[in-house]
């Protein structure tokens, strides 16, 4: 006959209708002041004592262990509660990555039985197909997930810390246009609503995200040639479409000055602009520069389909080229001209040298002499006045 448990060890008793070894483990009181009672079950005496010790030792610990609680379960908690202020496209492209190589792949998993093995194998299966960058994403969403669920005892360790990311398939990598390719796309542009957004952005560097949030009162097209020293005509990236319209690092927050041929450029959009809302509409005064016909901010979306028009007008495969790569030929131009690194570098608001050389070392050579006035040598033909 079996020796009767210890006080506060539970009880163990086999039911004959499930057919299993029954534990039950009283865990002391709620806040509503009823008794919290744990139950296992195990098809063998010896499985069910153990997962009733299992039970006792997280109550012990100070977890409140759930041993239904899911890999799902804690990626969508993380998912709804965990990103609260962060951009909306970074809450999108989380749950998009989660809801498409996690929850299909370790989703169903039990928390509490997740293992680093499982973490290294799913990583190195998803390596074949995926980026270094989305790895790393992938990695980072389950260890703030499980973190989350620790924080809140549902989770007695973080596996995912365990683990490293393996290097992944190579991402399709940034290219720069050549002069004669930049020279048909400037002419594919022109007449186009897309113009004066391919001309500023090819001929100042200036990111996407920037362009989109700016606004007519941060450019001046005539600067003031009588003040001292003489202030061009001027573009002021200081904003962008990031949360809060903070640019990307307080150095990206940058003045420069307009090349002739984006002054041009700005201003026939600008009489495009008050044709269709008037001159003294506050669209026009202080509205966005780059915007839809009611006004409104351009999504990543517009930009990319308007742009694709052009570069097919242009000759070029539309499928080979995005608009962010209108900066990476900025950088090549420039580079290619005689410009040296570090004016290159803070003409695109890098907060120093090593991220210029580290994104654009491709399009990157030693070189000597400035921005605006390198790109009216590169586009103005001769004789054309400046």
């Amino acid at each position: 006959m079996d020796a009767r448990r210890s006080y506060g060890d539970g009880s163990l008793f086999w039911n004959e209708k499930r057919q299993r070894w029954i534990g039950i483990i009283s865990l002391g009181y709620g806040p509503n002041g009823k008794r919290r009672v744990r139950t296992v079950s195990g098809k063998t005496k010896t499985e069910a004592r153990a997962r009733l010790r299992q039970e006792l030792r997280a109550h012990q610990d100070g977890f409140s262990s759930q041993p239904s609680y899911t890999v799902k379960q804690a990626v969508e908690a993380w998912l709804d509660h965990g990103l609260v202020g962060r951009d909306p496209n970074t809450v999108a492209n989380r749950a998009i990555l989660a809801k498409t190589h996690i929850l299909p792949a370790i989703g169903s998993r039990l928390l509490s039985d997740l293992t680093a093995e499982e973490v290294d194998r799913w990583l190195a299966a998803k390596a074949k197909t995926l980026s270094t960058d989305t790895l790393h994403r992938l990695l980072s969403i389950l260890r703030r997930s499980i973190h989350r669920a620790q924080a809140r005892d549902l989770a007695r360790r973080n596996v995912a810390l365990l683990c490293s990311v393996p290097k992944g398939t190579m991402g399709r990598p940034s290219k720069s246009l050549t002069m004669a390719e930049a020279k048909l796309l400037l002419a594919a542009a022109k007449g186009t609503p897309m113009n004066a957004y391919v001309v500023v952005s090819l001929l100042t560097g200036a990111r996407t995200e920037e362009l989109r949030a700016l606004t007519w009162r941060h450019v001046d097209l005539d600067g003031d040639p009588l003040a001292e020293p003489p202030m061009p005509p001027s573009i002021q990236l200081w904003r962008s479409v990031r949360a809060n319209g903070d640019t990307k690092t307080r150095k990206s927050r940058r003045t420069l000055e307009l090349p002739s041929l984006c002054v041009e450029a700005l201003r026939a959009h600008r009489q495009i602009q008050e044709r269709g809302h008037g001159a003294d509409s506050d669209l026009t005064r202080d509205g966005l520069v780059f915007a839809t016909a009611t006004g409104t901010p351009h999504d990543a979306a517009n930009v990319r389909r308007n742009f694709r028009v052009v570069v097919a007008a242009a000759g070029l495969d539309p499928k080979e080229w995005t608009p962010r790569e209108l900066r990476h030929s900025f950088v090549s131009l420039l580079s290619s001209s005689g410009l040296p690194i570090e004016d290159i570098s803070h003409l695109v608001g890098h907060s120093s040298t090593s991220v210029t050389e580290k994104v654009y070392r491709k399009e990157l050579r030693p070189v000597l002499s400035r921005g605006a006035k390198a790109m009216d040598g590169l586009f103005n033909e001769p004789g054309t006045p400046r």
